[in-house]
């Protein structure tokens, strides 16, 4: 499409996580039309910083009349634009009655922001995995088995008949980025290169022994300075460690289970490849593509009211 076609979308999906925003512009039957994205995630904006942020993105494709915009995510959090309520498990993953309209002054947008799921016990929520889950099961309808979805906070989730049945947490991105970039293990690291077996033989040692991990960690450091760990191995090493002791820990959504895996290609490859080695072939669906599917289930469910 030239740069000077006009966009007229029928609505706007908005992904608007801590760090980022995503948007797409959608034609009908849930063509992208066009997207766009920034920096402006929940994490640097006040409460009424939400709304300039979104027309600062989106505003090209704005008409004379109202765009329906569709949002997941952060911006409903107690920090976002407004707060979307936790939905309770076991329920669907996405209930278009649960959405909540956001306060806006332009009149050409109506934001409608979609709640995540909390669990009582053991205690843990969701923000915008939720929308990527309903947007799986639309891409794999009557699917029974588990979720893992990847990322900054990994998400294990048993889903059955429709319904998130429970789900667990675990921070292994998030501890991945603080132990490479700000402990003493930061010296270890460096450069693009990674290493398989490396990667392999970590992952398989921490499920072995997880109780181990603080010692293994450290020994990162003793080898780079002692015996010539390169970067590429160190590296590798780390993401086998904390991947394997979550692998451990998540056992019992796992084992004996179908697994399908929504996430950022590279990081689910690597999920993948840690499965497999413990006799795990898992199926993989694209983050985006889901999280587009989930959206768009919502918009469905307007129009057929």
């Amino acid at each position: 499409m030239n740069d000077s076609t006009p966009i007229t979308p029928a609505w706007i999906a908005v992904d608007w996580g801590t760090t980022n925003l995503r948007a797409w512009a959608m034609g009908a039957g849930g063509r992208v039309l066009a997207e766009a994205q920034s920096d402006e995630g929940m994490s640097k904006l006040s409460r009424d910083g939400f709304e300039p942020a979104l027309l600062r993105l989106i505003s090209p494709w704005l008409g004379a009349g109202r765009t329906p915009v569709v949002a997941c995510g952060m911006v409903g959090s107690r920090q976002g634009w407004c707060e979307a309520p936790y939905r309770v498990v076991p329920c669907t993953p996405l209930d278009p009655a649960g959405q909540v309209l956001a306060p806006s002054t332009d009149p050409r947008i109506e934001v409608r922001i979609a709640p995540g799921l909390k669990q009582a016990s053991p205690a843990d929520v969701m923000r915008g995995e939720e929308t990527q889950i309903a947007g799986a099961l639309r891409l794999m309808p009557q699917y029974d088995g588990v979720f893992c979805l990847p990322g900054t906070h990994s998400k294990w989730v048993h889903v059955s008949a429709g319904e998130v049945v429970s789900f667990q947490t675990f921070m292994t991105g998030e501890m991945f980025a603080l132990l490479s970039e700000a402990s003493v293990l930061r010296h270890a690291m460096g450069g693009e290169g990674w290493d398989d077996a490396a990667f392999d033989a970590a992952v398989s040692d921490a499920i072995s022994r997880p109780e181990r991990i603080a010692a293994r960690l450290f020994t990162l450091r003793a080898e780079s300075l002692i015996a010539g760990l390169g970067t590429a191995a160190a590296k590798a090493r780390l993401s086998g460690l904390l991947i394997g002791i979550e692998l451990a820990a998540a056992l019992p959504y796992w084992l004996g289970q179908r697994v399908t895996l929504i996430g950022a290609e590279k990081l689910s490859a690597l999920y993948a490849r840690a499965l497999a080695a413990q006799g795990v072939t898992a199926e993989t669906l694209p983050a985006t593509g889901c999280t587009l599917a989930g959206l768009q289930s919502l918009t469905l469910a307007e129009v057929a009211k």
